[in-house]
């Protein structure tokens, strides 16, 4: 007679995810590809049990929610650099803009958010639909189109990035969601370039 595995028992792993739910094709992650991503977002996730990590995960969780960090700092650029000030708010419109992209792919898409056995989410979802991450779609969005006010600049870069790694950390994006979210922001952003530079004077 077979005997049962005691690790069984104890529990699972938090270096394992739940099964994909089941769903339409194309909603969920597939085949080797889904392994390898919740072999990955386990790893990360377990990093958020170390408190300090966790505790700037959530900060980042919240600055970065529904774009509002990029918003603010579109905000404070229009104010600091009144002669460019038409500039930096259309820069934003294009943050808010890739921002909206990316809630209505979730519409259409409606993957569901990872499970993590024994490792709960670090932070609470506006949504429960996963893909892409608006998160990292709003960042994107801002390095591109700031990044064409700030040339060189490092702090706009190092955010957007810190918290597109926070979203894996949390638990509560699969890697592509984030890799996909960050694709669309940037593409959003390249094509509102023109015309954010096109309002260079003040206004």
């Amino acid at each position: 007679m077979r005997r049962s595995d005691p690790a069984a028992q104890r529990g699972t792993s938090i270096s394992r995810l739940a099964p994909a739910p089941s769903g339409p094709p194309g909603r969920r992650p597939a085949g080797g590809v889904a392994r390898a991503e919740r072999r990955l977002l386990a790893l990360l996730r377990e990093c958020g049990g170390d408190v300090r990590v966790a505790n700037v995960v959530r900060v980042l969780g919240q600055t970065g929610e529904h774009g509002a960090v990029w918003v603010a700092a579109g905000a404070a650029g229009a104010l600091a650099d009144p002669e460019r000030r038409r500039a930096w708010l259309r820069a934003t419109a294009v943050v808010g803009a890739a921002h909206a992209a990316s809630m209505g792919a979730k519409r259409v898409v409606r993957r569901p958010r990872p499970r993590i056995p024994g490792a709960a989410p670090l932070v609470r979802t506006a949504g429960r639909h996963s893909f892409p991450s608006s998160h990292a779609t709003s960042s994107a969005a801002a390095v591109i189109a700031f990044g064409a006010l700030l040339p060189g600049a490092a702090a706009v870069p190092v955010l957007a990035a810190a918290i597109c790694v926070s979203r894996l950390v949390a638990g509560v994006h699969y890697p592509s969601d984030v890799a996909c979210g960050a694709l669309l922001g940037a593409a959003a952003a390249r094509l509102g370039r023109s015309w954010t530079l096109g309002g260079g004077s003040g206004g």
